[in-house]
C-alpha cells in the first residue's frame, strides 16, 4: 500500500467517525428533549398538587387537637393506657 492510498484511507475512517458521532449526538439531543418536555409536565403536575396540599397541614394540627380532646372528654385516661400498652 502506498503511502497516498494509507493517507487517503484514513481521512475517510475520521471523516466517518465524525459523521457517526454526529448522528449519535443528533439522537440524543432529540431524546433528551423529548425527556425534559415529560419532565416540566411532571415538574407542573408537582407544583399544582403543592398547591392543593398547602392547606394541609395547619388543617390537620387543628384536626388532631380536636380529636385529642374530644378523645379525652369520651374516654378519659384510654390514651394514657394505649400509650403504656405500645411502649
Amino acid at each position: 500500500m502506498t503511502y497516498r492510498l494509507l493517507m487517503t484511507l484514513t481521512v475517510i475512517e475520521v471523516l466517518a467517525l465524525v459523521v457517526v458521532l454526529a448522528a449519535y449526538l443528533v439522537v440524543l439531543t432529540r431524546r433528551l428533549q423529548s425527556v425534559a418536555k415529560s419532565l416540566s409536565k411532571v415538574a407542573w403536575g408537582v407544583r399544582a398538587v403543592e398547591v392543593e396540599v398547602a392547606t394541609i397541614g395547619p388543617t390537620v394540627g387543628r384536626m388532631n387537637g380536636v380529636l385529642a380532646e374530644l378523645t379525652d372528654e369520651l374516654f378519659p385516661g384510654v390514651a394514657a393506657k394505649a400509650e403504656r400498652v405500645a411502649s
